[in-house]
Formats: C-alpha cells, sequence, structure tokens
C-alpha cells in the first residue's frame, strides 16, 4: 500500500494551482534533496496547460532561502511543491517563506495548509489506513503478502486556506471552492 500518488499528483497540483493562479505563466516546482521526483508529468502537464516550470531543487537543508531567492529572481508567479523529508522537515518555515515572498503555492500535504498555506491536494490518509486494514483482514484470513498487488490511492483531499488566498490577493473559484474537502477561513 502506497500513501503517495507520486508525480502524477504532481500534474494533478498544477492543474489545480492553475485554476487558482490563471494569469501565472510560469511556475516554480521546489525540489527535495533526496527525493526522486518525477519531473517529466510535471513538463508535459504545464505544457499542456501553456505554462513553462523552472526547478528549483535544493542542495541541502540549509538552502532553504536560497532556493526561495532563486524562485524570486526567477519571476515565477506561482510554486508547486514538490516535497519530501528534507523539505518536510521545515514545514512552518517553508509556509513563512511563500507567504513572506507572496508566492501562491500548493503543497504535498493539507498539514501546510493548516500551518497557513494555500492549498493542498494529497492522498486521503484515512482512506490509505482503511486500505491497509483491509489488506490485514485479508493476511490474516490466509492470503499470502506477496500475492496482493500494490495499491495507489484512490480517495483524494482537497484542501484550502481561504484566509491565505485573500491575504494573497486572491479570490479562490467556486469550483475549487465546492470540490474542496476542507475550507480553512
Amino acid at each position: 500500500m502506497t500513501f503517495f500518488g507520486g508525480s502524477l499528483l504532481g500534474a494533478k497540483r498544477l492543474e489545480l494551482l492553475h485554476a487558482l493562479v490563471p494569469n501565472v505563466a510560469l511556475i516554480a516546482v521546489l525540489l527535495d534533496p533526496i527525493t526522486d521526483f518525477d519531473v517529466g508529468v510535471i513538463e508535459t502537464a504545464a505544457r499542456a496547460l501553456g505554462l513553462q516550470i523552472v526547478l528549483v531543487k535544493m542542495a541541502g537543508e540549509r538552502d532553504l532561502n536560497a532556493a526561495f531567492a532563486r524562485i524570486v529572481a526567477s519571476g515565477a508567479g506561482a510554486m508547486l511543491f514538490g516535497g519530501g523529508p528534507v523539505l518536510r522537515s521545515q514545514l512552518q518555515h517553508v509556509v513563512a517563506l511563500a507567504a513572506r515572498h507572496a508566492i501562491p503555492t500548493i503543497y504535498e500535504l493539507r498539514d501546510y495548509v493548516e500551518a497557513g498555506g494555500l492549498i493542498s491536494y494529497a492522498a486521503s490518509f484515512p482512506g490509505a489506513y482503511r486500505q491497509a486494514g483491509v489488506y490485514a483482514g485479508r493476511i490474516l484470513k490466509g492470503a499470502k503478502p506477496s500475492e496482493l498487488p500494490v495499491l495507489q490511492p484512490t480517495t483524494f483531499e482537497l484542501a484550502i486556506n481561504v484566509k491565505t488566498a485573500k491575504d494573497l490577493g486572491l479570490t479562490v473559484p467556486d469550483k475549487l471552492l465546492v470540490a474542496a474537502d476542507e475550507v480553512i477561513e
């Protein structure tokens, strides 16, 4: 069982970010130094939406401020947060830098939105845990773990922080508000 949808979720996140900031033509993609992220999927999605992307891969944990400086210098009008353990350990700092530089950002987890980030789209952890329980039940009834397929998530959650949107001067489209599983005011 995997809790993440990989790079394919990145394409969906790019689409959601574009719906939120449709006039932005250049979007930064912030990449964790140790996460293997399939950039090709994002590049294909960006071309389909008529967008350009600039990749900013951090060199290490201490490179976050410099990475944001590169994003600002690139002229990117929004950011897709690639996620990963190094960036995850910097949650508060990432959200603060995005706010300080007024960069609309879509994140990999709802935790960022709860901390003041703009928007997130991710696999549903309760749904994944539920599926893990189903698998545990199948194993307890005699199924061999090696014969069970690895499942991708099927339930996803969209969270939007409308206060952050307002602070950034953005109006969240009704179609996103209706689709959201959680709207933080």
